[in-house]
């Protein structure tokens, strides 16, 4: 069955978690090969629009587009050959302020596919956002939206599906072949998913935090798939339990769960740690890039700490040299609406590389994002290359070079933060008919500060390189 298997690590943070009281969703986007070229760039919004149809290079599937949509962003492969996984989409925010983000891959088990299983030619991973995000208005609608699509074409592979707007921040599961669940994550609280079925208890007599397939309930009923003896348990019915899960899925909710609630002991390879989780502390944007930029970092099962090589090698990282995109989808509830999404977007491996933020109330993406060449040549422009060379100089002389690295990133976090704040500012004093383009110009100034700064320090980081080389001797200094 044809699939694009993105092994992701998704985080959610209700508005009344968050530091600012922004709702953010957030995601790495994990693939087989370490070198996997992606693209940012915005959709136009379409009118009129007749007789089109999306075809899936992935598996055959095909559907037609309705006649007008959203302007979105997007983060799709960057093959121009129609990409032969699909479109990949993957995540954006489209002009109502709604987010999306899609997918991490999630398994649903064999007594539940038993029954309903996974449709060949159904909808795919690669075909979400482009039939979803550009025709919804809230994060609610998001869920029902794709629900009906799942309803009419069935799916063809286990996703759960990221969304948001200004209020709700919803998390969905497709893990049959027609079946799916969403819930709505609470205002205070924030949950962390990592290729697993996630969802626990369930209360359907409330609409306003749960939503489900139709029929769902009675297929679980018909089938005897219920193990338990109370209650209504997603994750249980339709989850999965194995030596995979425990050393490749739950440790990675295991550290973001312990990141945001070291006053609670767990155990990395629990079955049973929660969904719904309410933090300790009021979570930042730089808390949620650090769980995404994480791998088991002061702990004994970090790969590149001090531990045995049985414990570094015990456990997948959530950052990963093969994390092709990873972003933060923020909407900001404290600023104008005009400038209040922002995709903060990290090209490079997101242990060592930025993330780099954009308004999504903008006309396109800078060039250095829209266009990525297949492959590396020198003196390319391509923001893509440029992150995975600063992630492949840090990683390769990791003592050496990381505490440069980690001041660089404290320095741009801060650069972003003040020019930021003087771009919300400004956006009030500006002629609503030129908001969008304005913030298009801030986001150019935004990239031209951040490729400036990573530039410099790729340069002073080859020039260290050069002095740090096995080929020497020391005996004497005229020698």
């Amino acid at each position: 069955m044809a699939k694009v298997s993105t092994m992701c690590t998704s985080v959610l943070v209700g508005k009344k978690a968050s530091l600012d009281g922004s709702t953010m969703i957030a995601r790495n986007e994990d693939r087989y090969l370490a070198v996997h070229p992606k693209r940012f760039y915005m959709h136009p919004a379409v009118q009129g629009r007749k007789g089109v149809t999306l075809k899936s290079e992935l598996n055959g599937f095909t559907a037609p587009l309705p006649e007008k949509g959203y302007r979105y962003q997007a983060t799709p492969d960057a093959d121009p050959q129609a990409e032969k996984e699909g479109v990949n989409d993957e995540s954006g925010i489209n002009e109502k302020n709604v987010a999306m983000s899609a997918t991490e891959s999630t398994y649903g088990n064999e007594r539940t596919l038993a029954f309903d299983p996974l449709v060949d030619g159904g909808l795919g991973e690669d075909s979400l956002e482009t039939l979803v995000l550009p025709y919804i208005d809230s994060a609610r609608d998001g869920v029902l939206y794709l629900g009906k699509l799942i309803k009419q074409y069935g799916s063809n592979a286990g996703n759960s599906v990221l969304f948001s707007d200004k209020n709700d921040v919803w998390y969905m599961e497709i893990v049959t072949g027609h079946l799916w669940l969403a819930q709505r994550i609470p205002d205070d609280a924030y949950a962390v998913t990592a290729n697993q079925v996630a969802i626990q208890q369930v209360d359907f007599k409330d609409t306003g935090n749960f939503l489900w397939a139709d029929g769902i309930q009675n297929f679980v009923t018909e089938h005897h798939l219920n193990p338990d003896s109370l209650g209504w348990n997603f994750r249980h019915i339709f989850g999965t339990n194995t030596k995979k899960d425990h050393h490749y899925n739950t440790p990675r909710v295991w550290f973001a769960q312990r990141y945001l609630n070291p006053e609670i002991e767990q155990d990395p390879e629990s079955v049973d740690l929660p969904f719904i989780c309410y933090p300790s502390h009021r979570i930042s944007l730089e808390d949620v890039e650090y769980i995404l930029s994480s791998h088991y970092n002061e702990t004994q099962f970090d790969p590149l700490g001090q531990g045995s090589h049985a414990d570094k090698v015990r456990y997948r990282a959530i950052s990963l040299s093969r994390t092709q995109n990873s972003h933060v989808l923020q909407i900001r509830n404290h600023v104008p609406e005009s400038c209040a999404a922002v995709y903060w977007l990290s090209f490079g491996v997101p242990a060592f590389s930025p993330y780099v933020p954009f308004y999504a109330n903008a006309n396109d993406t800078d060039p250095s994002y829209s266009t990525t060449p297949m492959t590396l040549t020198y003196g390319s422009t391509s923001a893509y290359w440029l992150y995975r060379t600063l992630s492949m100089l840090v990683e390769s002389h990791h003592s050496a070079f990381i505490q440069a690295d980690l001041d660089y990133l404290k320095d741009a976090r801060q650069q972003q933060h003040t020019l930021m704040a003087g771009t919300d500012a400004q956006v009030d004093k500006q002629p609503a008919s030129q908001v969008t383009e304005f913030l298009t110009q801030q986001n150019y100034a935004l990239v031209a500060d951040m490729t400036k700064r990573t530039q410099v320090l790729i340069s002073t980081l080859i020039t260290q390189g050069v002095g740090l080389s096995r080929l020497t001797f020391d005996m004497d200094k005229n020698l």
